[in-house]
């Protein structure tokens, strides 16, 4: 038996079907109006949902009440451009707005990541219909889900869910996985080939007959994100709910990096946390080593040295997105080849310094508190079970790989959403 088709009959044991469907919001969502308001309601939910984020991940409890504040706080329309009646805000806001959502809770930090790309997909390829259409239903409060990536195919670009034409419709058909959100989702944008092979984002309602979510995403990190199972079974779209994302996907654009900014702002914020936390515990609750002779384990002078390193290098990470942020703005304003092939590089050196924090700062806490840091009850663990879990996202050892190419010999980067 293969190992996807043990994953099958595996979820097919465990998984759960969700009759659960998001109501509409009574009332609209929050309206952010510039950059400064959107960090500061951040701030404020930041502190919310650090609150319980230990216990939703021990008991993987799904946090529904949680979604619900942070969509109606008005932060997954802060994109929307403002004669969309959105803040339009800077990319660099938005890295700093994830990186502390993800300090409290990698796993609400993910939820509107995939809900943040399509908002670029609208922007660039949507008819006026479509924006003032889409735009409006998140601004009144309604989320996307994620229905992209598929589990079987020999690449993540292997697509094998079909958007065929019916009269003045489209039926959509597939299954999806990685669908972080779609069981909160109010809408579920759908990546499929249509009949001439070319890749078009098919917005569904949640309530469509043929789209079933299964809760079936066993992952050991961001364990609360549901991100399991969508199956498509002839779901009807209308033309009007159909964006040609192949004009983005296909040719040189900014969607790629405006994805990727928010990935490295999350590893970010899952090591701005585990910094926090060790420091917090090497003052309160770590002993010293015998050897050091000190009463206290904020004295070790190994210790003090060790956080020091941590910072540096948190220091880096946080500069190179914010400079890459900047970048991106540069681009998005002016999107030709030369500074989209900036942008792409700025995150990928951003993201590799982001990825490789989060897992050295989730992995040095053990080390700097000592033995009593893995005792269950702690749950320290999850730091870094979210921390390796969101890094393989897409591999940083072709970050590396593509910012030689760019330096060495001048080759751009690739073109597709991962760099």
């Amino acid at each position: 038996m293969s190992y996807a088709t043990q994953k099958a009959s595996d979820a097919s044991i465990a998984a759960r079907t969700f009759d659960w469907i998001p109501s509409l919001p009574t009332e609209h969502a929050h309206i952010i109006g510039c950059d400064e308001e959107a960090i500061a309601i951040a701030e404020d939910l930041r502190l919310s949902f650090l609150a319980d984020a230990s216990l939703r991940d021990k008991f993987r409890k799904l946090p529904f009440e949680e979604v619900e504040a942070f969509s109606q706080s008005g932060l997954w329309g802060i994109t929307i451009p403002k004669n969309y009646g959105g803040a339009g805000v800077s990319q660099t806001t938005v890295a700093k707005v994830f990186t502390l959502l993800a300090s409290a809770d990698p796993s609400l930090a993910q939820m509107p990541q995939s809900h943040f790309e399509i908002l670029d997909v609208i922007r660039l390829t949507g008819s006026e219909e479509q924006k003032l259409d889409l735009f409006g239903k998140v601004l009144s409060g309604q989320r996307m889900g994620n229905a992209f990536s598929e589990f079987g195919g020999k690449t993540v670009e292997d697509m094998q869910t079909r958007a065929v034409l019916d009269g003045d419709d489209y039926l959509v058909s597939g299954q999806k996985f990685y669908s972080t959100c779609a069981l909160f989702a109010h809408l579920i944008p759908i990546v499929a080939l249509n009949e001439d092979g070319r890749v078009v984002v098919a917005v569904a309602d949640r309530t469509s007959n043929g789209l079933t979510v299964v809760d079936d995403w066993s992952g050991f990190g961001q364990r609360t994100t549901a991100s399991g199972t969508v199956i498509l079974d002839r779901v009807r779209v209308g033309s009007n709910r159909v964006l040609p994302a192949h004009i983005v996907y296909e040719n040189p654009s900014a969607v790629g990096p405006q994805s990727q900014i928010i990935h490295a702002a999350i590893d970010l914020g899952i090591a701005k946390n585990a910094i926090d936390v060790t420091i917090g515990l090497i003052k309160t609750y770590a002993r010293p080593w015998i050897d050091s002779g000190q009463e206290h384990a904020s004295d070790d002078p190994y210790t003090i040295a060790a956080i020091g390193d941590l910072k540096i290098k948190y220091n880096a990470a946080e500069a190179m997105i914010e400079r890459s942020g900047r970048q991106l703005d540069a681009t998005i304003a002016d999107a030709n080849e030369v500074a989209i092939g900036l942008a792409k590089i700025a995150i990928a050196e951003a993201k590799v310094l982001s990825t490789e924090l989060a897992l050295l700062a989730s992995n040095k806490l053990f080390e700097l508190v000592g033995a009593r840091s893995t005792l269950e009850e702690l749950n320290l663990d999850r730091l870094w079970r979210d921390a390796r879990t969101h890094t393989l996202h897409d591999p940083v050892r072709w970050k590396f790989h593509t910012i030689g190419q760019y330096y060495l010999n001048r080759i751009e980067p690739p073109m597709h959403s991962w760099i």
